[in-house]
């Protein structure tokens, strides 16, 4: 008899866990999209850059992707920090494409984005995952326009790259093509890998050239 009872107790525990009683626990989040492991997209620099839609005959961006664009923003600026890369509106139209470093502060920041903002849809989020964040790289950023070193070649520009991955300078063609300055560059910045491109010198406000030579971030 004793043994029955100790089997209906039982029976009656797995009935609460698998059953009814288990929505009194906390309920697991959704899945991510499969898109959501994906890489920080590169945005085509050839491509077509005119927003998705207008509004009183003005390119803009549709109104629910910029909600959520700025929503995220703050919250990317702020607490989460930490994690937050970069973002890219409209991507698709109505969407945005957010890349942090870690996907599962990356939802928080997206919850955070909903509380801050009722009209802000979180649904037309998609998370996409990148090497630093926006904190670190403009971090490298301050300390290369900081380096009072004379380069071999002139700087002309410093600035995070578009997916997040590193950093981007501008120089002459023969910049461009020196292994040693992009050695010396990621030296200064602590390791975050530097990209040099052929650019053009800062011009002043009426296209003079800057006379302080200074790299712009």
């Amino acid at each position: 008899m004793r043994r029955t009872a100790v089997t209906l107790a039982r029976l009656a525990a797995a009935a609460l866990l698998t059953g009814c009683g288990a929505a009194t626990g906390p309920a697991a989040p959704p899945p991510l999209p499969a898109e959501a492991a994906a890489p920080c997209p590169v945005l085509d620099r050839g491509a077509p850059g005119a927003p998705p839609t207008t509004i009183d005959g003005t390119p803009a961006n549709t109104p629910e992707a910029a909600r959520l664009s700025q929503a995220v923003g703050e919250q990317g600026r702020g607490a989460f920090a930490d994690v937050y890369a970069t973002q890219i509106t409209d991507r698709p139209p109505g969407r945005v494409a957010v890349c942090v470093t870690d996907l599962d502060r990356g939802r928080l920041l997206l919850e955070a984005a909903r509380k801050a903002g009722p009209s802000v849809d979180p649904g037309r989020a998609d998370l996409y995952l990148s090497r630093y964040t926006r904190r670190a790289l403009d971090a490298a950023v301050d300390r290369l326009a900081a380096d009072q070193g004379r380069p071999a070649f002139p700087l002309y520009s410093f600035s995070p790259a578009g997916d997040a991955s590193g950093i981007v300078v501008t120089s002459t063609a023969e910049g461009a093509a020196s292994k040693e300055l992009k050695a010396r560059l990621e030296q200064i910045t602590g390791g975050v890998p530097v990209t040099v491109e052929k650019g053009e010198p800062m011009t002043d406000a009426v296209g003079n050239p800057d006379p302080t030579g200074t790299p712009h971030p």
